[in-house]
């Protein structure tokens, strides 16, 4: 095919999102998976790093837009934000015809969070033919970590995977 050519292969989705990162992704480029995210995008999140099976996800924190009645960062976000992770370290492993679903998220909160970059680093503990498991820590900017979470990831394919 000629190059620049509107019917050119997706790219896998962990080179796409590696030139992505770079800034080295073109106007015809794309993938099955879509990115930047809609709710990334809403929340504010960025991919900081990407490798096969692992990312890391980040975001400005502030409680004046992401605090709880508190007045420190709602747990949800730091839910999201390692959901985040989790989910694009997995599309790292899909091919085209395959997506996946979470099956299991638990997070526990180790210590509050207020005006803070949130970093949520993903990486699979173990990875079978279709349910992987994760971790994700989420790091505050002073280095410490403010939750963990844990989530079992299954991946779809074929008539599971289409519509998704």
């Amino acid at each position: 095919m000629p190059p620049n050519s509107p019917n050119l292969p997706d790219l896998p989705v962990l080179r796409f999102l590696q030139q992505y990162l770079r800034g080295a992704l073109s106007p015809e480029d794309k993938s099955h998976m879509r990115y930047p995210t809609a709710i990334s995008q809403t929340l504010g999140m960025r991919i900081a790093a990407i490798g096969a099976g692992t990312a890391a996800v980040e975001i400005d924190a502030v409680p004046e837009k992401h605090g709880n009645q508190q007045g420190t960062i709602h747990g949800g976000l730091l839910c999201e934000l390692a959901d985040a992770a989790i989910g694009t370290a997995h599309s790292t492993l899909m091919r085209e015809n395959e997506t996946f679903t979470t099956l299991e998220l638990k997070v526990n909160f180790f210590r509050p969070c207020w005006k803070t970059v949130l970093r949520a680093e993903a990486a699979a503990l173990h990875s079978g033919k279709t349910i992987t498991h994760y971790r994700c820590d989420i790091v505050r900017d002073d280095g410490k970590t403010a939750a963990a979470a844990f989530s079992t990831v299954m991946t779809l394919r074929g008539a599971a995977a289409r519509g998704r």
